[in-house]
């Protein structure tokens, strides 16, 4: 039995090969924009909090805002990817076991 070089077959596996591979880098991409755009958000709502909290003090409105805000990019980068940064830490956490009370009074 003698083989025959299919040459529009061997084109299609080839281009499906090429797209597969191109799909698989292109879906990877967007979890790690979210881990960056999680930890910056969440970066972020913590060090505007602090600063809120060393001019107009820990029980002040706008420490109040910031800690609302922290809470929500917290919430946020759960429900995106099941895992949050912890600032304070400087890593990544992967339970959902923030106190929303943790930066009341630092």
């Amino acid at each position: 039995m003698k083989l025959q070089f299919n040459a529009w077959g061997f084109r299609a596996v080839l281009s499906a090969s090429a797209l597969s591979a191109a799909l698989f880098f292109v879906g990877a991409a967007p979890s790690r924009a979210d881990n960056d755009d999680c930890q910056k958000r969440i970066a972020r709502a913590d060090h505007k909090l602090h600063e809120a909290a060393e001019h107009h003090g820990w029980n002040s409105p706008q420490a109040a805002k910031y800690r609302h805000q922290l809470a929500e990019a917290r919430e946020w980068c759960w429900e995106h990817s099941h895992r949050w940064w912890d600032e304070d830490g400087r890593r990544w956490r992967t339970d959902r076991d923030w106190d929303d009370h943790d930066h009341d009074r630092h």
